[in-house]
């Protein structure tokens, strides 16, 4: 055989054992896929994260992100996009409220708007200026590290000149400093127009990532990269943190399948550190000695640790404000109530934004129990706006499917899957036209809020099999947005209540003959004073007696208390219209324009011109947007079934 008729043919490397050798690349390859990176091609999907302004910009500065060093200094940016549409505008006239409300500058004073070229904007022209704007944009920046910086104006003005650099766009922005934090953070307000007047969109990848590794840059030019011995700090600080910290997620990554890890480490300091760490998370029942140098941390451990920073930040919060307030309550508990359980009566302290991005609002309420109390009271207009200092009981609301729903589905079973008024009436002829009306009201709700079934050209509805569940889900979406009912007993200071000539929330406390509730502590202390002297008073007045076996009212006096407030009231209210008073009657027709609301101790009433006179009837929520239009009813014990319109049949609300 001559040498040209060999050919050699290589295999595939192999080691000794047989098995295919795993090349470097292919190692890099498998701990990139561990670590969780992405590799290959990206999917085409779209997902929307490209649309709008500062997309490509966004896509470099997250890919940066991901290479940043640990040494960067640190920013947090909160981002959401504001529809103005319907109650928008004046959503955004009570943001801009409160991001300038007293006791956030460093000095305690009210927050000042700047903007682009001015330390002082004015608001209102802001507002003016956004009035015809489809949405506008609200970011939180918070540098780690912003403490460090003596104004915080040139920082966020070069982080925003950036954004417009970023976006190709002049922008239009006001913004204000908070000092009332931990950290000092900063409010902006910014246009949802560009310079050329168009819709500013922006891409989602810039406001995910771009706008946060900006903050990051501009930091850490201006004050340096960490040093060691600010990390080393920050470490030894965290270690007896009861909140979430950078060790609690190291551990929780290298821990193994059994939720055991061990403190061992190539860095003695980071030794230190997680050994230091994990005997905490043991204080605080979170982890197990279990040997070894060994400890299993419990199921659960970050929400827990999140949900312990939260408490933290509020009970500082409510400590923060009892202070500024001058309100002595040592050793009055602290109660953080997210998921309200029994009623709350007492004062308002403060009402505030808990999540500004999700619109969800808190009140802190001094109780008669003795207790101060910080409560989620859901979306900001799920209640009502009330005064601080006036009185309030809070109670949880229970939201659930309504035997309406029920009834609509069984109607809509027996007539293959339809409902409408006219099957609604064959289904149950004794119930009334205003009576049907109140479900469908219910599914056009349902409807607007993208869980309710389909309206027909004909007024009639389509109901799915699933409508009970879809009744469900919408229950709890409202549970959520509603968690309490708030109800506005008095706007009057508690001391000016022992003597008014009105039925008071003071007088259902007496009624009930029971005080367990409010303790002699704090507020409750003023409150069991106030009642004391309301009993006082009404004896005197003699619409009460204290003979055994105990205090009680007379015969009518509580009526006799509210005829008196509205005497009064239409009294007063008399000389500002030039009119009579007329007290309404039970079973009389009431019949005039709708001219305004009043506010009394007993209640909330409007006010009913007629040609030579006016009345008071209570108020009710539809007869706001009916102000200033004729109405007419007949004024019954559980209220009136007003018909709104002049010389005719208008619409009946029940």
């Amino acid at each position: 055989m001559s040498d040209d008729d060999f050919t050699p043919r290589l295999g595939s490397q192999r080691g000794k054992d047989g098995k295919k050798v795993v090349k470097y690349g292919g190692r890099i390859r498998a701990a990139a896929r561990l670590a969780g990176t992405k590799t290959g091609v990206r999917s085409r999907r779209f997902d929307g994260s490209r649309i709008g302004r500062g997309a490509s910009m966004g896509r470099l500065l997250s890919s940066r992100d991901r290479l940043a060093g640990f040494r960067g200094r640190r920013a947090v940016v909160k981002a959401s996009l504001i529809r103005l549409a319907g109650k928008g505008g004046q959503a955004a006239r009570a943001h801009m409220r409160y991001i300038q409300r007293d006791g956030v500058t460093r000095e305690g004073l009210p927050g000042e708007l700047y903007g682009p070229e001015t330390d002082r904007a004015d608001g209102g022209d802001f507002l003016k200026r956004t009035a015809g704007d489809r949405h506008q944009f609200r970011f939180i920046v918070s540098a780690e590290d912003g403490a460090e910086y003596p104004d915080l104006k040139p920082y966020v003005r070069r982080l925003m000149t950036q954004v417009e650099q970023d976006l190709g766009t002049k922008l239009d922005w006001v913004a204000v400093d908070h000092f009332n934090t931990e950290r000092p953070h900063t409010h902006i307000v910014l246009r949802g127009v560009d310079d050329q007047g168009d819709n500013l969109v922006i891409a989602r990848e810039y406001i995910s990532h771009g706008l946060r590794e900006r903050a990051c840059e501009l930091v850490t030019l201006d004050l340096g990269p960490r040093t060691d011995h600010e990390i080393e700090a920050r470490l030894r600080h965290d270690v007896d943190q009861e909140r979430l910290t950078a060790i609690d997620r190291r551990l929780v990554r290298r821990m193994d399948f059994d939720r055991t890890v061990s403190p061992a480490d190539n860095d003695p300091f980071q030794q230190s550190v997680a050994a230091g760490r994990l005997r905490k998370l043991k204080a605080m029942g979170l982890a197990d000695d279990v040997g070894g140098g060994r400890y299993r941390l419990a199921e659960g451990l970050e929400d827990t640790l999140r949900r312990m920073g939260e408490r933290g930040d509020i009970i500082r919060l409510m400590q923060r404000e009892l202070t500024a307030r001058r309100l002595d309550r040592a050793g009055v508990e602290q109660v953080v109530a997210n998921d309200l359980r029994e009623p709350i009566i007492g004062r308002v302290i403060q009402r505030g934004f808990s999540d500004e991005h999700r619109d969800r609002h808190y009140l802190m309420v001094d109780g008669v129990d003795g207790r101060v109390h910080y409560v989620d009271i859901g979306r900001g207009d799920a209640t009502p706006s009330v005064p601080e200092g006036s009185a309030v009981r809070v109670a949880p609301s229970r939201i659930e499917a309504t035997q309406a729903d029920r009834t609509v589905d069984a109607i809509a079973r027996a007539n293959g899957g339809r409902y409408s008024i006219d099957l609604h009436l064959a289904h149950d002829p004794g119930a009334s036209e205003a009576f049907v009306t109140s479900h469908v009201r219910r599914l056009e709700a349902m409807r607007r809020a993208g869980t309710g079934p389909e309206r027909l050209a004909d007024g009639s509805w389509t109901i799915p099999d699933d409508h009970l569940a879809r009744a469900d889900a919408y229950a709890r979406a409202q549970q959520r947005d509603r968690p309490v009912t708030l109800e506005l007993l008095s706007r009057s200071p508690i001391d000016d209540l022992a003597g008014k000539d009105a039925p008071t929330w003071l007088d259902r406390k007496l009624a009930e003959g029971s005080h367990v509730a409010v303790r002699d502590v704090g507020y409750g202390r003023e409150v069991r004073t106030a009642l004391a002297a309301r009993r006082q008073w009404l004896i005197e007045q003699q619409l009460a007696d204290d003979e055994r076996p105990g205090f009680r009212y007379r015969d009518g006096a509580l009526d006799t208390l509210r005829q008196r407030e509205l005497q009064h009231a239409g009294e007063r209210l008399g000389d500002d219209i030039g009119k009579r008073f007329e007290p309404a009657r039970l079973g009389e027709r009431i019949e005039g324009k709708i001219a305004r609301r009043v506010d009394l101790e007993s209640g909330s009433f409007a006010v009913v011109e007629r040609s030579r006179d006016f009345t008071l009837v209570p108020w009710r929520d539809v007869l706001e947007r009916n102000i200033g239009k004729a109405a007419s009813g007949i004024m019954r014990t559980d209220g009136i079934s007003w018909q709104f319109g002049r010389g005719r049949a208008g619409a009946t609300i029940s």
